[in-house]
């Protein structure tokens, strides 16, 4: 009997034996350990800070399990250059912009940006209740690729120049660096344009192999230290009134997490655009006054150039839209939520 019970008491220590090693296999097989790539550096205001932060937030949600890091431009890839690496699952994550992608897709461009284009508030609404989100996720997953909305500024200035523009004329055969759609405005006053991440235009000024640039707001420009080439800064920011930011994924990678876990990416994202929008708005009049010491002339275009400005834009948007149909989807998207939300934003705001 004694040796029965022996044997019995035996064989449970040794099934929970096996069963503490399962579960503690289980729980570590539970733990995730990923690579960010950061489209840009941690110093760059506003722009800089929240893969950081959102690595930070998941870290905590999680008491460790989820764990994130961050790399800063050119470690695992160049600033802009994530895409393939994504898909191809070379990097697990990155945080940048849609418009960095626009290569692969011009609708990217839009995802991102547009001259003339809605301010945060809409823009966010639009990509939240109009279809915005789900337009981006469908264009990603073509190649593998899990997008999350993670991030808005607000409006740009419209660019740094070496010399005063006294005249849209005086335009033609400058070489400027200009992102997104907004680009192909300027190259039909002619401008020759190319796109260059953060941390290349600075060099690229300073050598001469462009005349001019923008790049974002004045506190994320002054991070760059455009201020010390070019005196000129032009206001307001037609091509970009707001901009929004992305956190793509492989999604293979999004698809072995726990329901938890994307919950907690998809809140990290969701702070961190308050986050950004508020850190946009807050910081640029320090910036503003500091470049006026250091020598620069903040200008505004007039109201004619603007209308200039618009014209073109006109021209490239009908352009684009007979060119891909994936503009053409996200355009018919965000025109049917404006012409709602309209109803809302001309009676609701003071002009």
């Amino acid at each position: 009997m004694k040796l029965g019970l022996l044997k019995t008491f035996g064989a449970i220590a040794i099934a929970s034996t096996v069963a503490i090693g399962l579960g503690s296999g289980d729980a570590e097989a539970k733990k995730v350990r990923w690579k960010m790539h950061a489209a840009f550096g941690q110093n760059v205001k506003v722009l800089g800070p929240p893969p950081h932060r959102i690595a930070d937030g998941i870290n905590k949600m999680s008491d460790g399990d989820f764990d994130i890091k961050v790399f800063e431009p050119g470690a695992l890839t160049g600033g802009y250059a994530y895409y393939d690496p994504i898909s191809q699952g070379a990097i697990d994550a990155a945080f940048g912009t849609p418009g960095a992608n626009q290569g692969k897709n011009s609708a990217y461009a839009f995802l991102s940006t547009w001259p003339f284009g809605p301010a945060a508030p809409e823009f966010v609404a639009w990509f939240k209740h109009g279809g915005g989100v789900q337009i981006g996720e469908e264009l990603y997953a073509r190649d593998n690729i899990k997008y999350l909305l993670c991030g808005m500024i607000p409006p740009e200035t419209s660019g740094w120049f070496r010399k005063k523009i006294n005249s849209l004329d005086e335009l033609k055969g400058l070489k400027m660096r200009f992102f997104g759609v907004g680009a192909k405005v300027m190259q039909k006053f002619g401008v020759s344009t190319q796109q260059l991440a953060g941390g290349d235009i600075y060099p690229a000024l300073e050598r001469g192999t462009i005349d001019a640039t923008e790049f974002s707001m004045p506190a994320i420009d002054r991070s760059y230290g455009f201020y010390q080439i070019a005196k000129f800064n032009y206001f307001p920011g037609w091509h970009q009134q707001s901009t929004s930011n992305e956190v793509l994924i492989n999604m293979d990678k999004w698809n072995a997490l726990s329901d938890g876990q994307k919950t907690m990416l998809e809140t990290a994202c969701d702070k961190n655009l308050i986050d950004m929008i508020a850190d946009g708005e807050a910081f640029q009049f320090e910036a503003m006054i500091a470049n006026q010491k250091d020598g620069v002339e903040l200008v505004s275009w007039t109201n004619d150039e603007l209308a200039q400005f618009r014209a073109k834009w006109e021209e490239v948007l009908a352009e684009e839209l007979a060119a891909n149909p994936d503009v053409k989807t996200l355009w018919d998207s965000y025109t049917k939520f404006h012409e709602g939300f309209k109803v809302w934003g001309d009676r609701g705001y003071l002009k």
